[in-house]
């Protein structure tokens, strides 16, 4: 091991590296969505770090002048290395010079399933004392939303969803900064009272963790998670199909990552919030 000093800005940034750990070193593709050069950060939205997170829309830390040689919209290639002190990006290569679109929503609807970087439109739902909660209430903070529907017959669908996050929301119970919330797309059968009654345990054990029913809320329940890129069908005919997605927001109610299906792994997902959040 052996340390790295950099002088930024007149401030000397002391910290250390294991260069040898090849662990703490990950090749990352991506694409600059802005970048400051006051603060030595851009923000990426970059593919799959291997064994580390899914894609997210994300800032990194760039020592040195680096990011002076990259603009908005280039596709870079780049090293990421993570440490338990101060994660950062370097050895930056550009692979393609770009520019970043404008945005065009002229087809888009309040359905229409948001992208990394979207902001998610506020809704209202019912927590499991019938009280309404907007989305919004909890700007401020980041908010990791999965959907469940707890009359599921397959245990390693519903069930196993609300046990990672009874898992992140332990592992976070230190933090004020993110919240996990648990959303009921069974408007009809699950209400606030039903959800109290099956899993108000989870709530005492976990403060951050918010269990919400959608009784009542049908279009916002399908705004929410189209725009997050689930899907649900068939609960007035009791014959109910779903997918299955969880995703981060920040504390804007910006997209930053999406986990679709139920078999995503708990140690990437808190990877990922450790990082957005520190």
């Amino acid at each position: 091991m052996r340390c790295k000093i950099l002088l930024l800005n007149a401030t000397i940034i002391l910290f250390l590296i294991n260069c040898d750990n090849p662990s703490n070193r990950y090749a990352v593709r991506g694409t600059i969505r802005s970048l400051d050069l006051n603060t030595n950060k851009v923000v990426i939205a970059h593919d799959t770090i291997a064994d580390l997170m899914p894609p997210m829309v994300m800032p990194f830390f760039v020592p040195g002048g680096e990011l002076n040689q990259v603009k908005v919209g280039d596709s870079v290639l780049f090293e990421f290395v993570w440490n338990d002190s101060l994660p950062f990006a370097h050895k930056f290569s550009v692979v393609g010079r770009g520019y970043m679109p404008e945005d065009d929503d002229f087809f888009d609807d309040e359905y229409s399933e948001k992208s990394i970087g979207d902001v998610i439109d506020d809704v209202t739902l019912l927590t499991i004392d019938s009280i309404n909660y907007n989305l919004s209430q909890s700007d401020g903070k980041y908010r990791f939303i999965s959907y469940i529907f707890p009359r599921c017959p397959m245990p390693n669908m519903c069930p196993a969803v609300i046990m990672k996050n009874n898992v992140l929301a332990n592992n976070f119970s230190e933090s004020n900064l993110i919240e996990f919330l648990l959303i009921s797309f069974d408007y009809i059968h699950d209400t606030p009272s039903v959800l109290k009654r099956n899993y108000s345990s989870i709530i005492e054990q976990n403060k951050n963790v918010i269990i919400l029913s959608s009784t009542g809320r049908t279009e916002d329940i399908y705004s929410i998670v189209r725009q997050t890129g689930a899907n649900f069908w068939g609960v007035e005919e009791e014959k109910i199909g779903h997918t299955m997605r969880s995703v981060l927001i920040d504390p804007n109610r910006k997209l930053l990552a999406s986990w679709p299906g139920d078999d995503w792994n708990v140690n990437h997902a808190e990877n990922a919030i450790k990082l957005v959040i520190k």
